[in-house]
Formats: C-alpha cells, structure tokens, sequence
C-alpha cells in the first residue's frame, strides 16, 4: 500500500545516506594520504508507479552508487627524496607486493600506482614503506633497454640498486686540439719531434695513454719557404706501444685559413681519416676510440701558428671506475645512475602503464589499483608518449580530497539523514493512527 511505500523510501534514505556518510568519512581520513583518490556516492532513484492519472502512487525510494575516481589527479608536491615519483598526466607506476617477490609459481599480479616514496631495502630492492616494489625493465651494460613486450608484465623486474655497486665507463672519442710551432718547418729548425700523451680509459676501467709524436719536415734550401707539413704517429700503451694510425700533416698558410689543417692522409694502413667528421678511428687494445683531429680549415682541432707547442684543448668522455653515489629518474623514466667520478649511465626504465577506463580500475589497499573487465587492458608505456604524461622525481601526489567540498557534504547528508528519520516518524504516527481508529 502507498502507506507501506513511504516507509521503504524513509528506510532506502537512510541506507543512501548512511553509504554517502561513510564515502564522506573516508574522504576526509585520507585527506593526507598521498595519491588517494576520492570516493563518490551517486543517488539513482527507483520508479513503481510509472503511469500518471492512476490516482494512487508508491514511493520506490533510493538507491546508491558508489565509485572510486581514479581519473582525477591531485596537486603534485616537492620532496625532498630523489626517488619520490609522482605522475605529471595520465598513467601509473608498476608495482608489485614484496610478498610475491619470492613468489616460485611465477605469478605476480601486476599492481599499479600513481604515486610512492621508494627506498632500498637490505638487498637493494626499491619499495615503498607499505611493501610496494617498483618493476622496471633493466638497462644493458651499455645503457640502451631492449625492445620489451607491451601488453604484459614478460620484461618487467624489480629495480634493485646495491649502494656498494662500481662502475667504469670506457673512452669511445676523443677530441685532440694542439698548437704546432709553424717556425719548426722552417729552414735551420732543429727538427726535433714533439710528443704529448693522452690519457683514456679501458673497458675495465684502467688507465692507458696513447702517445703522440710530431715530427716536421724541413726544406732543402736555405730559399725554400717552410714546409708546414708534419707527420703525426700515434702509438697505443695497452697495445704494447704498437703503431695505431701514420699521418702526413699539411697545414695552410694563406691569409684566410693560416695555421689551419690543409689536408690529412693516412699513411700505409692506417685508418682513412674522415674529412666530413675530421677524425680517425683508431683501434687499441680494447676497440676503436675515434679521435678528432679537426676538419680542413677547422681553427679548434690542429693547428700550426707562431712558435709554441701547446695543447690548446684536449678532451675525451669515459671515467674510471666509480662508486655509486646518487640514483634519479627523470621525466623520461629513465633511472639514472651517479658515480663519484662523474660517469652517469641508465640502469632501468620505469613505463608507465595505463587502461581505457581508469575507473574501472579495482581499489586495493595503500592507493594502488589492479585490472578489471571494466577498466580494459593495460598497455605499457615509455612516459610522454600516447595518452601519458611525464615522471616527476623528488615529488609526490597529494590526495584528491577537498576537505571544505566533504565538510559541505557531511551537513547535506546529516540533513537528508534526518530528513528521512523524519518520514519513518511520521509513517510510523499514521499507523498508529489507523490502529487507533480500529479500536
């Protein structure tokens, strides 16, 4: 009876309402948790009596529904911690519990988050406090990742980072700028050579030099305009002291490009020297190192001016071998690591992973969120690509909640609680009114 119905909508107020406090409470529990994303409770209403004129109507009442928007993302906020991440845009961390990281049947269920302070534990791991463990796919020795699987977890490890690790960086190039004495090509000039010795770097990581010698070619005639030419030998340590390139040097000596390389050639097999790059590829002992010498009329690789030997800049990559001693990620997702000498290099690639329904996503415990039907398939992502944004270190994300928003809300439904106690009250005082008109 229409009666009866006004009853089962008091009573349906009050669950809806009873549901909406409690997303309420839960809101503002985690208005400081970092990456919580807000719960929200919609109100649908339920229809008995569908056709109007019927002269009679029952109340069909409330019903709530609840969701988790995963979507909405909250401000980002500085740390202090390098390997604090936070998500500039769409798309998660891959996570794991460290209670599966010794998981024997293989079967890690891929977790994801949008935010965590990550730490090493005893063995290096990288985790959160709560247990969760970052998984990343690991860097060659070289730096480079492989091409990896997308739509599965094949590929992904945990990012392990031992503090005690070392690390070498051998020397792939060279770049040698020296001033040649012009007057020791000159007629009456000693014609003693001059060496210099660069330093460079092994692959592991010992120290080796290749020696060079310049020697000049001097006229015949006291008449004889000076030479400029040189020829330049460059030996290998780590080889033994063998010969690893022979070269004739002929400088140029016009107004415009005077003291410049006019031309470079290898002598018997020695390495082709490269004009469009003005360099020579020599191979030592542990591979090839490319050195530059400087293109033709080049003023910052060899030169011949006045009469000083001098090295005017010689530089070279590679290091020694280096203790770890920072560890960051940029916006790329690349882990970098930093040694004491200097030398950095990429140890792992953190993807982001992101679905078509990110609200469909299943809420677990400490913000992180798995796979469902409704949210669709993951896809890994290299951060900035597709539909992500960018990984952001030294930060976290705050919580979606907007405490002022809940408070407003927390007054509504105390008032359409009480609102609806209310129509159960007076439902309940007209039964007892009909009941008194039977007596």
């Amino acid at each position: 009876m229409t009666i009866s119905s006004s009853l089962n909508a008091g009573v349906a107020g009050l669950n809806a309402n009873a549901t909406r406090l409690a997303t309420i409470a839960d809101n503002i529990a985690n208005s400081g948790t970092f990456g919580y994303k807000r719960a929200a409770a919609d109100f649908d209403s339920m229809v008995i009596t569908g056709s109007s004129g019927s002269g009679t109507y029952s109340a069909g009442g409330v019903r709530a529904n609840t969701m988790r928007l995963i979507d909405e993302r909250g401000a980002v906020i500085a740390t202090s911690n390098p390997m604090d991440i936070a998500i500039a845009g769409r798309g998660m961390l891959p996570v794991i519990s460290s209670s599966s990281l010794n998981s024997m049947s293989g079967d890690r269920p891929l977790m994801m988050t949008t935010t965590g302070s990550f730490r090493t534990d005893a063995d290096g791991v990288l985790m959160t406090q709560s247990g969760l463990v970052l998984m990343g796919w690991p860097a060659d020795a070289d730096g480079t990742i492989a091409s990896m699987p997308r739509d599965t977890m094949v590929g992904l490890e945990p990012v392990v980072i031992n503090a005690n690790q070392t690390a070498g960086d051998p020397t792939t190039e060279i770049n040698m700028g020296i001033n040649l004495p012009a007057v020791d090509t000159e007629f009456g000039a000693s014609g003693a050579a001059r060496t210099t010795s660069i330093e460079y770097f092994g692959n592991l990581g010992t120290s080796e030099t290749l020696d060079v010698t310049f020697t000049p070619s001097l006229p015949a005639l006291a008449t004889d305009p000076g030479t400029n030419t040189w020829t330049m030998v460059i030996t290998d340590s780590a080889s033994g002291g063998a010969v690893v390139g022979e070269y004739t040097l002929v400088f140029n000596d016009s107004r415009t490009n005077g003291g410049t390389l006019n031309s470079v050639t290898a002598i018997g097999a020695s390495p082709v020297y490269d004009a469009a790059a003005g360099s020579v590829t020599l191979t030592v002992e542990g591979g090839p190192i490319e050195v530059t010498v400087g293109k033709v009329g080049d003023t910052n690789g060899l030169t011949q001016l006045s009469s000083s030997f001098a090295p005017t800049s010689i530089t070279k990559d590679g290091s020694p071998v280096g203790n770890l001693t920072a560890v960051e990620i940029d916006e790329s997702g690349f882990i970098q690591a930093t040694y004491d000498t200097g030398f950095t290099r990429v140890i792992y690639q953190i993807p982001l992973v992101d679905v078509p329904n990110p609200n469909g996503l299943i809420a677990m415990n400490d913000q992180t969120f798995e796979v469902s039907p409704v949210s669709g398939s993951f896809f890994l992502w290299d951060a900035g690509d597709g539909p992500t944004g960018s990984i952001v270190g030294y930060a976290r994300e705050g919580s979606t909640t907007d405490v002022a928003a809940e408070l407003t809300n927390l007054i509504q439904t105390q008032r359409a609680y009480s609102s609806n106690a209310k129509i159960i009250q007076t439902v309940d005082e007209m039964l007892q009114e009909t009941t008194n008109i039977k007596r």
